[in-house]
């Protein structure tokens, strides 16, 4: 391949490269930046797109005529076309303004150089000279060195990073010019390469000043993927591809090994461009932009905000997370009654440097994060949007699921309430539910005593009061089984002086079960059952036995089984609708222990009737009952 095939080719490539690059450039611009960025950026971005497309497009016709349909070309298209490449110098020197009168004054200067440029390219198309205008040209050259010069006297403020990549671009412009005044013969394909596509170096610096631009590091990203291609693809085709060809002598290309070559490079360049792709984001984010790794610290801050107990404590994890990775020195996070984000929506709002995100909930309240004062001219652009609503929705989830769990806690906690107020209301009926009948019988009897046995009656009198002092004082939900038993004694103190002989009484309970505790009140209404539905009933009265004992369920469990027995023979009918007494020992016990307690009625023997309360004994009170009988 001889250097005017080399120039060709560059120029091809580049051509068709700076095209693609520019097209994309303006696409993103009226895409994305409608309505997100101020106007200015967005035109001037515009105006880079327009002009770069124009210069390549001009250019690109021109190659074709020549090469192709072996045409002169067209002076007009030419002298378009380097007009257009003129005013891309002042375009970088109006993206690096500033509010200072003597930067404005650069704009201004510079803008008046490329009109300059521009008409002495169109008359010497009218006068017939060659186009484009060396004159101009020189202009030009001229102008964008004195235009760096000024820029690095005039922005002492700015960072030297900031000074050397526009003043690098102006230069590399103006060097573009020795192109023009070079014979044509002379020419490498080194020197086509800078002259014609230098304007690509300044669009890309124009992009670099505007940061505000949204979607800068998405057009960055590609235009450098896009520009590796082409050099991998132009390298291949140089450095493999013609010299096979050359050694093959096989120029032709519908020669069967030229094609062949071809797309085996075309394979090679599939393949390689996903590394490519990978690169250009690495130089982006790491090199251009600085930012750190999104995908690590969304992992981090996930397993962050998993710690969290709260949906304010994600909300702070979350925006103190975001503040850290966006160096943002004004973050605050507030609550919302309603989300003003629309269904199918973005969760990220954002200007040049703040943002707005939504944490999308299922329910509200709806949280609001806000970010803005960006450290050292940081802006929001796509990845950190991307990133954003990727933050939004684990934060979403997270509290959706804390509120999952604390609604759940909050129902088995309004359940658990709920039922001790249920008990505690079937306590209060039981504490209430004195037999009324029972009542008149022992006052029927304190009254027949107190004539007949005055002594007595007063001693009935004592058992009814501590009676009615045990049953309506109590507030407790649980008594030992010591207590209880008092209780009842005194009880059955008031029935045996009703049915004085009739009645006998029998208690088998062992004093180291005495202390274990029991609900209040479980015994008492099985004992009034039994004189009431048993003893009351039968003309020779009968015996009342009261029993406790310990099972073993397991090594370090144990089980207190109570009885209440009578000598009158079954009546399952009567027995089992004993009234709210009996239903509410089966309720409570239920509410308390749930099925680790029983009670049935043993109706198999024809000669008497037992009922059977069986409650788990509390691994303390296990132990010490355990201590206590084998001390006994």
């Amino acid at each position: 391949m001889n250097a005017s095939d080399a120039a060709l080719l560059v120029n091809w490539v580049g051509f068709l490269v700076g095209l693609t690059l520019y097209s994309l450039l303006g696409f993103m611009v009226l895409r994305y930046s409608r309505g997100r960025e101020m106007r200015g950026v967005a035109l001037l971005l515009l105006a880079t797109a327009v002009l770069g497309i124009v210069w390549n497009m001009g250019e690109l016709v021109v190659f074709v005529l020549r090469s192709v349909a072996q045409v002169a070309g067209y002076p007009l298209i030419t002298a378009a076309a380097y007009s257009a490449l003129g005013f891309l110098p002042s375009v970088v020197v109006h993206s690096a303004e500033t509010e200072t009168s003597s930067r404005r004054f650069l704009t201004f200067t510079a803008y008046g150089l490329s009109t300059v440029a521009a008409m002495l390219h169109f008359y010497a198309v009218f006068s017939g000279s060659a186009v484009p205008s060396g004159i101009a040209m020189l202009l030009l050259t001229i102008g964008a060195v004195s235009l760096a010069t000024l820029l690095l006297v005039f922005s002492i403020g700015q960072t030297i990073e900031k000074k050397a990549i526009w003043v690098s671009a102006l230069l590399v412009f103006a060097l573009s010019g020795l192109h023009f005044f070079a014979t044509p013969e002379g020419n490498s394909w080194l020197i086509e390469l800078v002259a014609h596509q230098s304007s690509i170096p300044l669009a890309l610096v124009i992009l670099y000043q505007n940061y505000r631009f949204a979607f800068a590091d998405l057009f960055l990203k590609r235009a450098i993927s896009i520009m590796l291609l082409a050099s991998l693809t132009f390298g291949l085709y140089v450095g493999v591809a013609a010299p096979l060809l050359r050694f093959q002598n096989a120029p032709d290309q519908n020669d069967v090994t030229a094609v062949s070559l071809i797309l085996v490079l075309w394979m090679i360049t599939a393949l390689i461009y996903p590394s490519l792709y990978k690169l250009a984001n690495w130089l982006v984010d790491k090199v251009i932009l600085n930012r750190a790794d999104y995908i690590t610290f969304q992992n981090d801050m996930a397993g962050e905000i998993e710690l969290a107990e709260t949906a304010d404590s994600v909300a702070g994890i979350v925006s103190n997370s975001l503040a850290r990775v966006l160096t943002a020195n004004r973050v605050r996070w507030r609550t919302l009654a309603i989300n003003p984000v629309s269904t199918g929506g973005s969760n990220v709002s954002f200007g040049p440097e703040d943002a707005k995100v939504m944490v999308p909930t299922v329910e509200g309240p709806f949280y609001e994060i806000e970010l803005g004062e960006l450290q050292g001219g940081r802006r929001i652009m796509s990845d950190d949007v991307a990133m954003l609503d990727a933050v939004s929705h684990i934060a979403a989830r997270k509290i959706d699921a804390l509120r999952v769990t604390h609604e759940r806690c909050e129902q088995e906690i309004r359940e658990q309430e709920f039922s001790k107020l249920a008990t505690e209301a079937q306590l209060t009926a039981l504490r209430a539910q004195i037999n009324p009948h029972f009542l008149f019988n022992a006052l029927t009897t304190i009254g027949y005593l107190t004539k007949t046995a005055p002594e007595k009656a007063f001693q009935t009198l004592i058992q009814l009061t501590k009676l009615l002092r045990g049953i309506l004082s109590s507030t407790g939900e649980f008594c030992s089984l010591g207590d209880e038993i008092k209780l009842i004694e005194s009880y059955l103190e008031i029935e045996h002086a009703r049915f004085e002989e009739r009645l006998a009484v029998d208690f088998e309970i062992p004093d180291d079960l005495l202390s274990l505790t029991i609900p209040s009140l479980i015994l008492q209404p099985l004992v009034e059952n039994a004189i009431k539905h048993g003893i009351s009933e039968r003309k020779d009265g009968g015996l009342v036995t009261v029993a406790a004992r310990r099972i073993e369920v397991a090594p370090d469990s144990a089980m207190l089984e109570v009885s209440v027995e009578n000598t009158a023979p079954p009546r399952p009918l009567r027995t089992r609708t004993g009234g709210v007494g009996i239903y509410n020992i089966e309720n409570r016990l239920r509410s308390h222990f749930g099925y680790n307690a029983s009670f049935r009625l043993d109706l198999s023997d024809p000669v008497r009737t037992r009922a059977l309360v069986s409650i788990p004994i509390a691994d303390g009170e296990a132990r010490r009952s355990r201590r206590k009988a084998v001390s006994v």
